[in-house]
């Protein structure tokens, strides 16, 4: 049986995909389980996309592992994220290190416990000189959080003369956002049949286009991957302009 990743044009790849890994609860519930025996299971679904975008040549992949909104859930489940976000990454960096993929955070990580800013600090440090995908996972994020202190940022250099009103605009903006040294996503995904972008990459998804699957995060492999690219592949990506002016057969 033919894969889907055959009909994926290398050439048109999105340089930068994100993802909302949406459903781990709801999959663990529908076996009968607890809720962090989703979460559990879903860092399988982390290896394997990782693994399929570092194979196909995206650039970048940010996942939406844990939002500022998350820290009101029950504090076992956490506390249990937390721990099993330390033992992940103690476990990966290697694996990271080995396929030259380049770990980065966004988010608020003064808000993390100390030893998981530890783990997270040391595998970025490890993985530093890496050239292969960049993985960016967003932690203690969202989108609101990220434009407020860019906000108070640029109204802190205003205050301190660093930087003239006149000066502010998309460029100026962009450099206080988490996300300063990446591309902004082409593609994002998110999967469990939720159509929202819940907080996520609230500037930087101006002219993304979205994908919606009902898979269920666990569930989520290379294939479903692949089936986002192809969909993304077959769309028109005209930036508001006419479809004429992007292949450049304008009628004057």
């Amino acid at each position: 049986m033919s894969s889907v990743s055959e009909k994926i044009d290398k050439n048109r790849l999105p340089r930068h995909i994100a993802i909302i890994m949406d459903g781990n609860g709801r999959w663990a519930k529908e076996k009968g389980e607890d809720r962090l025996f989703g979460h559990f299971h879903g860092v399988e679904s982390v290896r394997n996309i990782v693994e399929g975008c570092a194979e196909l040549g995206v650039e970048y992949l940010t996942l939406y592992a844990f939002s500022t909104e998350n820290w009101d859930r029950p504090e076992y489940e956490v506390v249990g994220l937390m721990e099993l976000l330390v033992s992940t990454i103690r476990k990966e960096v290697d694996s990271l290190n080995k396929n030259n993929i380049r770990l980065h955070v966004i988010g608020d990580m003064s808000m993390l416990p100390e030893y998981a800013r530890n783990e997270l600090n040391e595998a970025l440090d490890i993985t530093k000189n890496n050239t292969g995908l960049n993985l960016i996972m967003a932690l203690s994020y969202s989108g609101r959080w990220e434009l407020l202190n860019a906000v108070k940022n640029i109204a802190w250099e205003v205050k301190n003369g660093r930087l003239n009103i006149e000066e502010i605009n998309q460029n100026i903006l962009q450099k206080f956002l988490c996300t300063s040294g990446f591309p902004d996503p082409e593609l994002m995904i998110r999967t469990s049949g939720e159509y929202r972008i819940s907080n996520f990459l609230l500037y930087q998804l101006a002219y993304a286009e979205l994908y919606f699957t009902n898979v269920r995060w666990p569930d989520f492999r290379k294939e479903n991957l692949y089936e986002a690219i192809a969909d993304y592949q077959s769309r028109e990506r005209r930036f508001g302009k006419i479809s004429e002016q992007v292949e450049g057969n304008e009628v004057v």
